[in-house]
Order: C-alpha cells, then structure tokens, then sequence
C-alpha cells in the first residue's frame, strides 16, 4: 500500500504526453476545374520541425501550399492548424512566396512593406498601434535588416529584398513559417545566407520549405519528402535514389558534390506516406 507521501508524489508527478502538433494534413486531395493535383496526401508536422519538400515541377508543392494557406479549398480530406481548422488556424502561419511582384520606382520603404504583415492581424482599416510596430521592428531586427528600415524596397539587392518578404512574413508572429522557393532568385553566397537564417528561426518556429534544389535544402533540413501528386514522406532525414525514382518517375543519378552525407545509395521504396 503507498503512503501517503508516495501518493501525492505520484499525484504531483508530470504526465508526459506527445506535444500537439502544429499541422495536420489527413488524406487530402486538391486540385483545380481541369483536374486534380494532390492524391491523399497525409503530413503531421510537431513544434520545430524542419521539412523540405522537394518534387519536379508540376507536382503539386505550390497548389500543397494554397491548400494550407485556405486559398484553395481541398476537394477531399482535412487541414488542421494548431488543431483548428484552416480558416481560424491561417492566422498562425506567416508565408514567403515564391515571386513578389512590385513596381521598383514605387515609393515604399521597407518599414512599410514589413508593417503590410500586421494588416491580416488587425484589419485593413484600422491603425497600426505601438505594439505593431515593436513587432516589425523586432521582425527587421531578426532578419537584420532593421537599419535598412528607411530604405525604399526598390533600392535593395534580391537578397535583401527576400529577408525583407521573410521579416514580413515574421511580422505575424506565426507558428508556422511557409516558403515556396526562398532562394530561387539569389546567387549561392546570398542562398547559403538565407538558409542559415531559416535555421536560426527553426530555433522557435516550424519551418515547411517548397525547393527544387536537393543539394542544398538536404544540408540545413531536419527531414526531406518528395511530392509528385502524391508525397513520398518518412519522417526521415534521408533523402535515397528509390524516393527521388518514385516522386521523379524516372531513375535519378544522385551527383557526389551534392547530397553525399544525406543519401542511401540503396533504400526499399515504398509509397505508403506517413503524418
């Protein structure tokens, strides 16, 4: 029989139980009026995950993102965000798109452009507040672009300008941090820069990065899938000929100077994808 000591000691005792997960993808499909895009797609993502998804083009990774951010409607299955569902739970996600479009003699700072994240928080036509404002700065500051804050957008450098888009998407203060092709457009100084930033953010957000490029997101990733209309994930670090075969539909040489510490020469393949 315990004592009584024993008892509140195990009353008192910390239940350990899985943290809840920031998203949570279940059997999705999605698509447009000339047909469908994603089949069955299942994700789970926890708090600090790290996931590269990579994939030929065509095959579904931004309509994967539409379909988080809610600007896409799924045509079946489930998206929940810090288990709401998307139209509550967006509000958690801060998202860098793959393009910008902006007119470069237009006459807005990059303070301004950073405060633009602040609008889906408050409301188009209300005023921005103190508190808004600590939040852009704080979000310049981790991109360290704040002492460019005065600078007119059209003036910086394409890196520059892509920390300015990530500082906007931090602005909201997201759980979720979204990129479709963050470095696309920057030379490989610029890229490798932006990457280590990504994972000093992954320090406090859970990173979903879209890329095409195997070689670099495989070295600063926790975990890497392939999406060809269907995702070929496993939670797992590796990226193996078997999966890029799979996701590419046609055999794949795996290059030395590119992935060598994160690739299985020989890997069983499998299509069953895993939350």
């Amino acid at each position: 029989m315990y004592s009584i000591n024993k008892m509140i000691e195990h009353i008192d005792s910390p239940i350990l139980t899985q943290p809840p997960s920031v998203l949570e993808i279940n059997q999705l499909w999605a698509g447009y009026p000339d047909g469908v895009v994603l089949e069955d797609i299942n994700l789970t993502l926890q708090p600090l995950d790290f996931v590269g998804i990579i994939g030929p083009n065509g095959g579904g990774k931004t309509t994967l993102l539409k379909t988080i951010l809610g600007l896409l409607p799924p045509l079946r299955g489930e998206i929940r965000i810090m288990g709401q569902p998307v139209r509550v739970g967006r509000k958690q996600i801060g998202y860098v798109p793959q393009y910008v479009e902006f007119d470069r003699d237009f006459p807005i700072t990059v303070w301004d452009v950073v405060r633009m994240g602040r609008v889906g928080q408050r409301g188009l036509l209300r005023r921005f507040s103190n508190a808004d404002d600590d939040l852009v700065a704080e979000a310049l500051r981790q991109v360290e672009m704040l002492p460019l804050r005065n600078r007119l957008i059209g003036e910086l450098s394409g890196g520059q300008r892509q920390r300015v888009y990530i500082a906007r998407a931090l602005a909201v203060q997201p759980q979720i941090l979204l990129l479709d092709e963050p470095t696309s457009s920057v030379d490989p100084q610029v890229k490798s820069n932006i990457y280590d930033l990504l994972q000093t953010l992954n320090e406090r957000i859970t990173l979903l990065l879209i890329s095409h490029d195997v070689g670099t997101i495989s070295s600063y990733v926790k975990t890497v899938g392939c999406l060809n209309r269907r995702l070929f994930y496993h939670g797992d670090e590796l990226i193996t000929a078997d999966m890029l075969e799979e996701a590419y539909h046609c055999p794949i040489d795996l290059i030395a100077h590119g992935v060598p510490h994160r690739v299985l020469s020989h890997h069983q393949a499998t299509t069953t994808t895993q939350g």
